[in-house]
């Protein structure tokens, strides 16, 4: 710890203003969304490049952790700074230049993705990866866990709009990984080793980023279904179709509920509580009139009873549901685990089976909802922080379910990362050679550890560490 204070000392002569040694400000980055915390002997707030090699090449030569920090909006603990350390904050880095010509983006790390979105939009581009957090999160941290959100079964994740990164290595040394082309085949592709690293095999400073054109046209249809397996019937049914919706949002029946007891408001009047799968299409006005009637079609096949909107203030009505579902979730349990883990559709029946038992089990609720079109689903352990029987439930209910989850074939997480909370179990997803190379790789871009240490590879009790009892702003999102 000596050798910590001293090299903090150093920085402080160093960079100054730009290291925060303030209790306030240190408690503040302890935590991300996961609401762990682990108090770091400084902030750092770097304003250029030889800032931050100040502190790799420091953190290096005295053996300090360096965590990069942006929203701190991570649910898995890998914004926390689990060594100590210091805290690379860049969310002060928000620069954006658009190049309209081409449909690319240069974008900073600290950039929020609601606002670079709105930046891209007013020139007729869009960005479509959409994390429930984007009016929080970074691009940084978006690049580090490989976010996506709604529109990724028809768009794909932040991975598939990344042309190149800029950034440092862990050692200090800066580095640019691709290029602003469309096309590059020059040399390793390391860029895509660094998506989805989660701040472990080096520094994101900026992005460049490509664009879509922006829909012209979007139509909005919500459906209701009986139960849960039969709402992942009808969209296995939809799909085969080759129908592919803009987004494809699946709420369970206990979310549904939370929703309406929230807003006063019955979905569908005389079928409350009932599943529901929200669908918008978007393209061009000849697009969205080729695919509206077969989705029309399907809807009176398939859905007990479904809505139409016929423009955007009816489309944002039925969106409620889904705005509201998450939040209203604590009226069942003032916490939660949320676990974004991913089903392959040919499971979709075997996984609502599991959840029916799984609740039975665990004596908690378990609302869940997410994205069919990629079978991303949120899941939601419900419980109450003061009751240590009910937290320990929920402890041991996550290992159930990512147990089934790897059995049926799918991914303990399509967007969180691992972080600390799924550490457990990553084991259940890679084999020791898989992991043994991961590792390797770790090693040859960050000889000293010293970039997000503990993370992903050593199982994490985080039973054994208590939680802040705080309400962040996206909780209720």
């Amino acid at each position: 710890m000596s050798s910590v204070l001293s090299a903090t000392r150093l920085l402080k002569r160093r960079l100054g203003v730009k290291v925060a040694l303030e209790e306030e400000a240190r408690f503040r980055a302890s935590f991300d969304g996961s609401k762990l915390s682990f108090m770091p002997a400084a902030v750092v707030r770097p304003r250029t490049r030889a800032d931050i090699t100040t502190v790799l090449e420091l953190a290096n030569r005295h053996q300090v952790p360096v965590t990069v920090r942006g929203g701190g909006t991570s649910l898995t603990g890998s914004g926390s700074p689990l060594r100590g350390g210091w805290v690379l904050d860049l969310s002060g880095w928000k620069r954006i230049r658009l190049d309209a010509e081409a449909g690319t983006v240069e974008a900073q790390a600290g950039v929020v993705v609601a606002d670079l979105q709105r930046a891209v939009e007013a020139a007729g581009w869009f960005y479509p990866p959409d994390p429930a957090s984007k009016q929080y999160s970074t691009l940084g941290g978006n690049i580090a866990c490989n976010a996506g959100g709604m529109h990724g079964g028809k768009y794909g994740v932040t991975r598939d709009f990344v042309l190149a990164l800029r950034g440092f290595l862990p050692t200090g040394e800066y580095v640019e990984w691709g290029s602003g082309t469309k096309k590059f085949a020059a040399g390793f592709n390391l860029r895509d080793l660094w998506i989805g690293s989660e701040g472990m095999l080096g520094v994101v400073t900026e992005a460049t980023l490509k664009l879509i054109p922006q829909p012209a046209a979007r139509w909005t249809i919500l459906t209701a279904f009986a139960d849960e397996s039969a709402a992942f019937r009808a969209a296995r049914a939809l799909f085969a179709q080759r129908i592919q919706p803009a987004i494809c949002e699946f709420l369970d029946r206990a979310s549904v509920t939370c929703a309406e007891r929230a807003t006063g408001k019955t979905v569908f009047p005389g079928q409350a509580g009932r599943a529901v799968i929200l669908l918008e299409l978007a393209g061009t006005a000849g697009e969205l009139a080729e695919a509206r009637q077969p989705v029309l079609d399907w809807a009176r096949t398939h859905a007990l009873a479904m809505k139409e909107a016929a423009n955007r203030p009816e489309a944002e009505e039925l969106w409620s549901v889904r705005r509201k579902c998450s939040g209203a979730m604590f009226e069942l349990g003032d916490a939660k685990l949320n676990e974004d883990i991913v089903v392959p559709m040919r499971n979709y029946e075997r996984f609502a089976a599991f959840l029916d038992r799984l609740r039975a089990k665990a004596r908690l609720p378990i609302p869940t909802f997410g994205h069919l079109a990629d079978g991303n689903l949120h899941v939601n352990i419900m419980y109450h922080a003061a009751d240590r029987a009910e937290f320990l439930r929920a402890e041991r209910t996550v290992g159930t379910l990512m147990r089934e989850v790897v059995r049926l074939g799918g991914a303990i997480s399509g967007e969180h990362g691992i972080g600390l909370a799924k550490s457990p179990f990553l084991r259940l997803q890679h084999s020791p050679a898989q992991i043994k190379a991961m590792k390797a790789v770790k090693t040859a871009l960050d000889p000293n550890g010293i970039l997000n240490p503990g993370k992903m590879f050593t199982p994490f009790k985080v039973w054994e560490h208590p939680r802040l009892k705080i309400r962040l702003p996206w909780d209720h999102k």
